[in-house]
């Protein structure tokens, strides 16, 4: 199901108990991070804060901080079912013959949900600000050491001005007084490809940041997509329903027409870039001080019943661990269609998204975990992944604990392990060089004769199938229940 704003889908979570509101006064500064924090870690629901101290905005945390809030804001039951949907529609051999496009139909007809319609006004617009100020919004400060409030759950929208291709991008903003932001674009991001492409042209790059609306509209601005692809056609294809846009009031943005705020504004590509930061991110660390363009704004709208949406992120787990594991299920079918051979994966909560990858396999030809690798290194953002393990596909990538058996019994160091340099994500802090570092594949697989592997390769500890099935039928004799 498409939820048509934020309030929809907070009554569903009240609907499913997975909702709890918090009626007692909080500071936006640091009480709601350490609220937040321990309901996160004890695997809580999500929480509205109904009375932030000096702003008269709720605001809503958690929101999607467990795999089943994560489903119910796709719409499905399951994450694995919105993978088997995308794998369903890249599969072209279902399209294939006349016979077929009858029952193809409503296959082909969800796509028409991809493509985001203009309308002429929407909510979001409800209530102007006469004199806009940021600080009106209750925006957290997470962190005793964070340079300032920061904007966590920003959906940054600008255009390409070669193109005019709306990108929406989530990028933490750094709020320094009431009309000015950092806007954290690194390299390797969307956003910083068409800032450089204002740089050229001089004078100010338009920006409108909207906050909150249907949660797949907020979990597509996360997604890896390919370069310069709208975010809202993703969003359009989850909700199975286009995403209205409607204008900004003083730019030529479109936003989503269901945003809670809109905050529009402009970047001056002429002026001195601002330092920003530090800021406990979700690696766990804090991520240091650097320059970043400084945003202005101009306007401030927001719906009449508007709810101020924010998430936290540091150690895990968080909330941003779901949209996570949402990506991996979600771009799996992607993946495979790159590399068949591949039959699942798992990214584990500790490796914070880039820093580890759980991959299972066929394994078809000698060395195979080694193309596998390479494949994977260099495929959009995976490119940033700092370990990557190959297991055969008669492992689980989600059970840890056979993958740490088969790694620490199954690897000769000089062989399985492949180090490879390469780029690194912005916030990486181990690698001595920013951005760039050495990254490592470990081949966790059976090794065949023609790996090198000339002694014989033992069996796997198992019992047979007729003792178990025995055991089975007897269990009850045993009085073990």
């Amino acid at each position: 199901m498409a939820y048509k704003n934020l309030h929809e889908f907070i009554q569903t979570l009240e609907k499913q108990q997975e909702l709890k509101r918090v009626k007692a006064q909080v500071s936006a500064d640091l009480e709601i991070t350490e609220i937040t924090d321990r309901i996160s870690k004890a695997h809580g629901p999500a929480l509205l804060f109904e009375n932030v101290a000096g702003s008269e905005f709720p605001v809503l945390i958690n929101a999607m901080g467990s795999e089943k809030r994560m489903a119910l804001g796709l719409g499905v039951d399951s994450l694995n079912d919105v993978g088997e949907q995308i794998a369903d529609l890249i599969n072209m051999s279902n399209y294939a013959g006349w016979v077929k496009s009858a029952t193809q139909l409503p296959k082909l007809s969800r796509m028409a949900a991809v493509f985001p319609i203009k309308v002429k006004k929407g909510p979001c617009q409800e209530v102007v600000m006469t004199n806009p100020d940021l600080t009106k919004l209750p925006i957290l400060k997470c962190w005793p050491q964070d340079g300032g409030p920061f904007i966590t759950l920003p959906l940054v929208m600008t255009k390409d001005p070669d193109t005019g291709q709306q990108n929406t991008g989530m990028y933490r903003m750094q709020v320094y007084d009431k009309k000015t932001t950092g806007m954290h674009w690194h390299w390797h991001k969307d956003g910083r490809e068409i800032y450089e492409k204002y740089r050229k042209l001089g004078g100010k790059m338009p920006v409108s940041v909207a906050l909150g609306g249907d949660p797949a509209i907020t979990y597509a601005a996360t997604a890896p997509l390919p370069k310069m692809i709208d975010e809202m056609m993703l969003a359009g294809f989850l909700r199975k329903r286009p995403v209205k846009m409607v204008k900004s009031i003083t730019n030529d943005i479109y936003v989503p027409a269901e945003s809670e705020f809109v905050i529009e504004g402009y970047v001056d590509v002429t002026e001195p870039l601002r330092e920003e930061g530090p800021f406990g991110d979700h690696t766990g660390y804090y991520s240091l001080e650097d320059m970043y363009p400084v945003f202005h704004v101009t306007a401030i709208t927001h719906r009449k019943d508007a709810v101020y949406p924010a998430t936290i992120v540091g150690q895990p787990p968080m909330e941003d661990d779901y949209m996570g594991l949402a990506t991996e299920r979600v771009f799996l079918p992607l993946l495979k269609m790159m590399a068949p051979e591949i039959t699942d994966l798992a990214m584990p909560f500790e490796g914070v998204f880039h820093n580890c990858v759980i991959v299972s396999i066929k394994k078809k030809f000698p060395y195979h975990a080694h193309k596998v690798m390479n494949t994977c290194w260099g495929m959009g953002q995976m490119m940033y992944t700092k370990m990557i393990i190959v297991v055969e596909d008669s492992v689980d990538p989600h059970d840890f604990s056979t993958v740490a058996w088969k790694v620490f019994n199954n690897i000769d160091a000089k062989r399985d392990f492949v180090f490879n340099e390469g780029p690194l994500d912005a916030l990486d802090h181990s690698s001595p060089n920013a951005f760039f570092g050495t990254r490592l594949g470990i081949d966790a697989t059976r090794k065949w004769p023609e790996e090198g592997h000339t002694r014989p390769w033992p069996e796997d500890v198992t019992m047979d199938e007729q003792t178990k099935k025995q055991v089975t039928k007897r269990w009850s004799d045993y009085g073990l229940d």
